[in-house]
């Protein structure tokens, strides 16, 4: 860390205690002076954004609001201003990137009222070149000395041009979580939306709201409150109240990730940035791979989740899938449906389910055992139907099971309508809850740091968004929090060609989605555009492995059609799932986008890219090569007669020698896509 010098005026701030004289603007920029933030105490303090001389933000309020206490609102002045410089570095234990480089300016400002009660409160500013972070900071004092319930937050995103602004967003606070099709419109046009909420300036200029280290807090989605002003909307417990928690707290981050064009959001590490390191220790029990699972044969209805004839989580069923799993390379088994509790309306009654007690045709031991002969493990799965206090009294008694046998990776499940979760308050009454309100922020949480101590990693689906925790509890391997791959089979309707270019731009800002990618049958319910299967072609499907960050990559399909089609399978494999760099190198949101990307302990690059309904050629400058080195790009792409609705099978494999001084041209059909391998051929 290093002392750096602040403009003039924040200086002269800080060598005088009397409010009368201190200035009303403070100001701070990122180490290349792009984006600079205003603060300003005038009546209600607030704040402002400029990016690359543009004002991004207009000015927009800060503050809080208490059930007990007066508010922090109007008639609070500067009164202490400090700053601090970082540059530093710090290593992902797996991801997209192994170094991640942590350069930003700081600005901690107090804000003080003469108020007696409360009088004092805290916004810590951090400028980085990629965006900005704030958050409040709130100590012990008379009015809040002990339980503090928060019941508004006040902070606004202020635009000037809302209408003539584009957003790509979902709605909040709906039945279907965070699991909806994006929205395209002008900012004006947005309701309540969750966040990332992502949307482009007339300039060009491209901004992502969000928020960072999300812990012990409501989740913060965006309310429209009058035109161009986003406000910050926490979602509310069961009883109304939207934050319960003790004085000397800290908000959540807000963050704003601020780039000139589209790509320059997905380089982005600023959620990252903003949450703690690693708190588990050693971390090497946390193991990215590559898994199959008796999972995709449910939803397109070969197989069932309950018990019967159809069911699919059996014994010999599983010993299948971990012979395959070890023929071609990969690491685990997910299996779903072993335990009791999915016969009957499960959705609708989580009660039911038992965590320790698998169906009689399902012998964990005799599979682990199997399993660990070939080199796979089982991949543990716990649904609980929103029934998360019957989950939480089984929590630690199914965590040892799975240890016991083997199993370091669980995806749970939370299928419940949004505003559903049940949980037993401790006078025995059933209370709903929100997937994204405190109460489950925290149990969520609860679930990783559980998990922690039987060395399992969590795979959660219907979560809490992704907020960076990653960092911190490394164990958070992945989670869904979008509509996955699911939706083609049996989504009304299911996830069009553009929906896979609009998730790097937003969902995927957050961090890493199990969206199982994979499907080489797309015929399962016939061709055509009018039935749910996936809208893309075979090679779109193989570039997802690329373009969709994850840890944990999924080979969707049944090994069936995998076996039948196993030149392009070959792809899937040699894909890597941690990696030593990520690049972002092309994209437009909705339109279109490329990634590249090198493994982590070797030399190789993988690339993808994937379009959106339209057909479309894209050209690659290959110069993220080594210099000097020899490349071998095998290429999986687009046939010429391609296209996604009737001929989605049309692949070309094909081998050229490349170097770094290369460009390379794709054609991309509609809802296509490429993935390549460049194998170094100099070591």
């Amino acid at each position: 860390m290093k002392n750096f010098a602040f403009p003039l005026s924040i200086l002269f701030i800080g060598l005088f205690s009397s409010v009368d004289v201190l200035a009303k603007t403070v100001t701070v920029s990122s180490p290349d002076n792009k984006i600079t933030i205003s603060v300003n105490d005038d009546n209600q303090p607030s704040y402002q954004v400029s990016f690359n001389n543009e004002t991004v933000i207009t000015p927009s309020k800060l503050g809080m609001l208490f059930k007990n206490a007066h508010g922090f609102s109007d008639g609070f002045k500067i009164t202490s201003v400090s700053n601090n410089q970082v540059d530093s570095s710090w290593q992902l234990p797996w991801g997209e990137r192994k170094n991640v480089a942590d350069k930003h300016n700081e600005l901690l400002l107090t804000f003080t009222t003469s108020r007696n009660s409360p009088n004092e409160y805290k916004v810590r500013f951090r400028a980085f070149n990629d965006g900005i972070g704030f958050r409040y900071e709130v100590p012990k004092q008379k009015g809040l000395n002990d339980t503090v319930e928060i019941t508004d937050e006040l902070t606004e995103f202020s635009l000037k041009d809302a209408k003539q602004s584009t957003a790509w967003w979902i709605p909040a606070r709906g039945w279907n979580r965070y699991e909806f099709l994006y929205n395209t419109t002008n900012v004006e046009s947005v309701d309540r939306a969750h966040t990332p909420f992502t949307f482009k300036l007339p300039s060009g200029t491209h901004i992502s709201i969000h928020e960072a280290a999300l812990v012990d807090y409501a989740a913060m989605t965006l309310n429209q409150k009058r035109p161009g002003t986003l406000k910050a909307d926490l979602t509310p417990w069961s009883d109304g109240s939207l934050v319960k928690t003790s004085a000397n707290f800290k908000s959540p981050w807000r963050t704003i990730q601020i780039s000139k064009d589209a790509v320059g959001l997905l380089n982005s590490n600023l959620i990252l940035n903003l949450n703690e390191p690693n708190k588990l220790g050693d971390v090497s029990w946390v193991e990215p791979g590559k898994y199959v699972g008796i999972w995709w044969g449910m939803h397109i209805e070969t197989n069932t989740w309950g018990s019967g004839d159809k069911h699919g989580a059996t014994t010999s069923e599983t010993m299948r899938y971990m012979d395959f799993a070890a023929e071609h390379g990969f690491s685990g088994v997910l299996v779903e449906g072993w335990n009791k509790g999915w016969d009957g309306a499960w959705f609708s009654n989580g009660d039911v389910f038992n965590f320790t007690k698998p169906y009689d045709d399902f012998d964990i031991e005799k599979i682990s055992q199997y399993g660990a002969k070939k080199g796979v493990r089982l991949i543990g799965h716990h649904e609980t139907s929103g029934s998360v206090t019957n989950y939480r009294n089984q929590m630690s008694d199914a965590y040892a099971l799975y240890q016991k046998h083997g199993v370091s990776q669980i995806k749970t499940g939370y299928v419940a309508d949004g505003g559903n979760i049940k949980r037993i308050d401790e006078d025995g009454i059933v209370r709903k809850e929100w997937h994204d309100g405190q109460f489950m922020v925290n149990e969520y949480l609860h679930s990783v740091t559980e998990a922690a101590k039987h060395k399992i990693s969590i795979n959660t689906h219907e979560p809490i968004k992704a907020t960076g925790l990653r960092r911190t509890y490394p164990n958070w391997i992945a989670r869904e929090g979008a509509r996955g791959q699911e939706f083609n089979a049996w989504g009304t309707p299911p996830n069009p060609p553009e929906h896979t270019a609009i998730l790097p731009f937003t969902r995927l800002l957050a961090g890493p989605m199990d969206f199982t990618p994979g499907i080489f049958d797309m015929s399962f319910n016939g061709l055509g555009s009018d039935t749910n299967r996936p809208q893309t072609t075979l090679a779109k499907q193989l570039a997802l492995y690329v373009v969709f960050y994850s840890p944990i990559q999924m080979a969707a399909d049944l090994p069936k059609n995998y076996q039948a089609n196993m030149p392009a399978f070959q792809f899937i494999k040699d894909a890597p799932t941690d990696w030593h760099e990520s690049i972002a190198i092309a994209g437009e949101v909705g339109d279109y986008v490329a990634f590249a990307r090198q493994e982590r302990d070797g030399s190789d690059w993988f690339v993808g890219a994937l379009t959106d309904e339209n057909a479309r050629e894209i050209t690659l400058k290959l110069d993220f090569l080594e210099q000097g080195k020899r490349y071998q790009a095998q290429i999986y792409r687009d046939g010429k007669k391609a296209e996604w609705v009737n001929n989605p099978y049309d692949l070309i494999i094909e081998n050229k020698a490349v170097k770094s001084n290369d460009s390379i041209t794709l054609p991309l059909a509609t809802s296509g896509g490429a993935a390549i391998r460049f194998k170094a051929l100099d070591k």
